[in-house]
């Protein structure tokens, strides 16, 4: 009995972080969209910076992605 607790409490656990990285993968992908938008608000002494921003983080997107899908196949062993 303790020992299944233990396992739902761990997936309790897993499913959060989960729903986190997700969170964070949803922000990403709705500040993307935005930044063609504010691209045009900038003045024009900053012309590639709002469109290296993703370049720059692209690195760190694909971790989470990566992440999500460790997530994804651990929550579905247990």
């Amino acid at each position: 009995m303790a020992n299944s607790e233990r396992q739902l409490g761990e997936l309790a656990r897993m499913e959060a972080a989960r729903r986190k990285t997700q969170h964070q993968l949803d922000l990403i992908d709705r500040l993307t969209a935005l930044i063609p938008l504010l691209g045009r608000r900038l003045p024009r002494t900053l012309p590639h910076q709002s469109g290296s921003l993703t370049a720059e983080r692209q690195p760190e997107v694909d971790a989470l992605t990566r992440n999500l899908a460790r997530q994804d196949a651990t929550i579905a062993a247990l």
